[in-house]
């Protein structure tokens, strides 16, 4: 990843490549007839959470993948954010296989994943300073503060995660994705525990930093209004085991999109009770036969508007 200049100017403004080079062909993220296999619970035979899928998210681009817990949705992310890896098949970023976990792809977990002993601010400056080591003192702090202020967090840089609401600490932790200036951005379930007033808020604040910083996205929820709300297209995941990508949906209504705008939209609601008819032919509760647990998500979700429960 090309190390960029530090913002000196502009405070307001987020830069895509402020080192000026054409980042057009950077951030794809290719899925190429991927399986991840684990061994069985019984410790007789495998499990084979998802087989033969397959995703091309191209540069810039806001996919969501939804279906029902145990279908495989975060494993796929975690290999994508190279935690765990593919058993078979490719899973690449421009086109290089991903080894492990880097600075190019981001998460952005349910559970805010922030570091306790750690202030909101050194929350995100232990990663600006990862990801620009070369950067003086002075510009790795401006930077913090910059991204800060951008999620609306510019007074609170001193308080450590345990006094924060749960809108604020995920707030941190787009914070902290963001100030990094990743090729990609994997969200897993990230408004799964807030409240639905601030979700909304939170939602919009990351629209409207990832149409500026031009990452691609790719997010894991369980919420049909989010993923109508959020994406370009949307995967739809059958039940696990070896579950697969059914089908995916272009997401053809224009930006920028309001809440109060969807509802009114005939699109809108012919594209929600499209998935959620999905959702509903697929809602079969595992039996005692099913060996899924392995496969299961690596966060529990929560009762949130258009979350159909497995």
């Amino acid at each position: 990843m090309q190390l960029k200049t530090p913002p000196e100017e502009k405070a307001n403004e987020v830069r895509v490549n402020d080192s000026g080079s054409d980042q057009s062909s950077q951030g794809q993220l290719s899925v190429r007839s991927a399986s991840k296999v684990f061994p069985s619970l019984t410790g007789e035979g495998e499990v084979c959470v998802f087989e033969d899928v397959s995703i091309e998210i191209a540069n810039g681009e806001f996919v969501s993948i939804i279906g029902h817990s145990g279908c495989g949705k975060s494993t796929l992310l975690n290999i994508l954010a190279g935690f765990d890896s593919a058993t078979t098949g490719e899973v690449l970023v421009d086109n290089k296989p991903i080894k492990g976990p880097g600075l190019d792809r981001m998460v952005v977990f349910q559970s805010f994943a922030l570091m306790p002993w750690l202030s909101a601010f050194e929350n995100v400056r232990v990663a600006v300073q990862s990801a620009f080591p070369s950067w003086s003192k002075a510009n790795v702090i401006a930077h913090t503060n910059r991204y800060l202020q951008l999620m609306g967090l510019g007074d609170i840089g001193k308080k450590m995660p345990a006094h924060l609401s749960g809108g604020m600490r995920q707030r941190v932790g787009l914070a902290r994705a963001f100030a990094v200036q990743p090729k990609a951005l994997m969200l897993d379930e990230p408004f799964a525990q807030i409240d639905a007033l601030t979700r909304g808020s939170i939602q919009d604040e990351l629209v409207r930093m990832w149409d500026k910083a031009g990452a691609t996205v790719c997010m894991v929820t369980h919420d049909v209004d989010e993923a109508i709300l959020l994406s370009d297209r949307i995967a739809l995941m059958t039940n696990g085991p070896n579950a697969r990508i059914a089908e995916i949906i272009d997401v053809d209504i224009p930006r920028p999109r309001t809440r109060e705008l969807l509802i009114e939209s005939d699109d809108y609601m012919k594209l929600r009770a499209r998935i959620l008819r999905f959702l509903i032919d697929h809602n079969r509760r595992p039996t005692a036969l099913d060996d899924t647990a392995h496969a299961m998500e690596a966060y529990p979700t929560s009762a949130i508007q258009g979350h159909v429960d497995s």
